[in-house]
């Protein structure tokens, strides 16, 4: 009989939001949780969206922790794989690791309501019990792919952005892109300029707005680093700069 692996909480996922609890509850002096990962690395979205161009459309300072800020962004806007590099960080700092069980997705959970306990099974075969269950598998590592006509007869490569197929190259070729979402609208610029022709395929136009993308200039990350006050206002600015943006959006839509 299988050795069933006892914790106090079990955490399914190691993305933001699986993470962020693995570290309250080490913050609050809780150690014995278990973190399950459906995939072979952790970083949950982040690491399975590896599109051209794939970065956050949040500015780094503020899509982060507020509790452990980063003074090392190199751009306005983290690009995927500083966006990792935050992940492994965090891992590291608050020794994580050791809680991890990679390529163990959770198959079963049941809650013995009588005990008050949960009973895990995971498609590795691994058996778990906790008394506390926490779902942090988010809603984008799974891509919806629509059915179109005719698509069983198309004889050309094709993917969803989520499980770009690097080993295609784009390059001098005819590419489609069906949506105009947050996806798109990365790798559209990105992959535009080698392309032989780009053809892109909307439902409904979407309002964007021009993305202040920059650099951050090393004195500047010097002096996050060093005066760490300075990053935790920038911070504030950036929040409240985009949520005085619903004025706009919602109340008085002609300053807009």
């Amino acid at each position: 009989m299988q050795k069933r692996e006892t914790s106090e909480v079990i955490i399914a996922g190691t993305g933001f939001a699986g993470l962020c609890m693995a570290i309250q509850l080490k913050r609050n002096g809780i150690d014995s949780f278990i973190i399950l990962e459906k995939e072979s690395e952790y970083g949950g979205t982040w690491r399975l969206n590896n599109y051209p161009g794939a970065a956050c459309d949040v500015q780094s300072h503020l899509y982060s922790y507020s509790f452990e800020p980063y003074p090392y962004w190199t751009k306005m806007f983290g690009p995927r794989d500083e966006i990792l590099d935050y992940v492994n960080f965090c891992v590291e700092k608050y020794g994580l690791e050791k809680h991890i069980r990679l390529n163990e997705a959770v198959t079963s959970a049941v809650f013995r309501e009588n005990e008050g306990r949960w009973d895990l099974e995971t498609s590795g075969g691994s058996k778990y019990e906790s008394k506390f269950f926490v779902s942090a598998t988010g809603g984008l590592s799974q891509p919806i792919i629509p059915k179109y006509n005719g698509m069983e007869d198309y004889q050309g490569k094709m993917f969803h952005s989520a499980r770009w197929d690097h080993n295609y190259k784009v390059k001098n070729k005819k590419i489609a892109v069906v949506g105009t979402g947050a996806s798109a609208i990365q790798i559209v610029p990105t992959i535009a300029p080698e392309v032989e022709k780009l053809y892109l395929f909307q439902r409904s136009a979407a309002w964007v707005l021009p993305k202040p993308d920059r650099d951050i200039l090393s004195i500047e990350r010097g002096l996050f680093k060093f005066l760490p006050i300075s990053q935790t206002l920038y911070r504030e600015y950036i929040y409240w700069s985009l949520e005085l943006r619903v004025l706009g959006l919602v109340v008085y839509p002609e300053i807009m």
